[in-house]
């Protein structure tokens, strides 16, 4: 046991706007990261890629004007809200971090891409031992038409994988 407490694991945390996310961070940190550990956990914000616009958006077709024309304008305002989501996501999971275990090491990664891929690629490059990650718990058919980071990770990423399920409240609990 003294091996594992003194040994050097890289533990990658996804987080994102979501509470099931933040609600994995705080179980890791409670759970996962031992006191005086020389652990580090490296906190990944996968930005979604920005849709791509023509400058008319449609068809384009004279036929069809049915396109809307962006200006640079609001394309710039969309990135700039994307990176203040980014740093909020970043720093209210920084917050968990010191308020729950002051002493662990902290490192923050915020890739642009779509979070599956993002993941699986910085599990990979970072050289992650463990991939901690929230579920949204969407049901069968959800999960069908959304599609599951999660379970997309989980098949593709080599080093084990830790998803947290948040525990569903009722009404009769609060």
């Amino acid at each position: 046991m003294a091996d594992v407490a003194e040994s050097e694991r890289r533990i990658l945390v996804a987080v994102d706007e979501g509470e099931e996310s933040m609600h994995a961070l705080s179980w890791c940190l409670k759970n996962v990261v031992s006191q005086n550990s020389k652990d580090t956990l490296i906190l990944l914000y996968a930005k979604p890629p920005r849709a791509v616009y023509t400058a008319l958006d449609g068809t384009g077709r004279r036929e069809d004007p049915s396109g809307y024309l962006f200006s640079s304008d609001i394309l710039a305002a969309m990135e700039k809200y994307g990176a203040e989501v980014a740093v909020c996501v970043i720093e209210k999971a920084k917050k968990m971090c010191k308020d729950l275990q002051q002493d662990v090491k902290v490192e923050v990664r915020v890739e642009n891409g779509d979070p599956r891929d993002v993941i699986c690629q910085m599990a990979e490059q970072l050289g992650a031992d463990v991939l901690v990650m929230g579920s949204h718990g969407y049901g069968l058919i959800k999960r069908a038409f959304l599609g599951s980071v999660s379970n997309h990770c989980a098949q593709n990423v080599k080093c084990p994988v830790l998803i947290v399920k948040k525990p569903k409240t009722n009404a009769f609990n609060k």
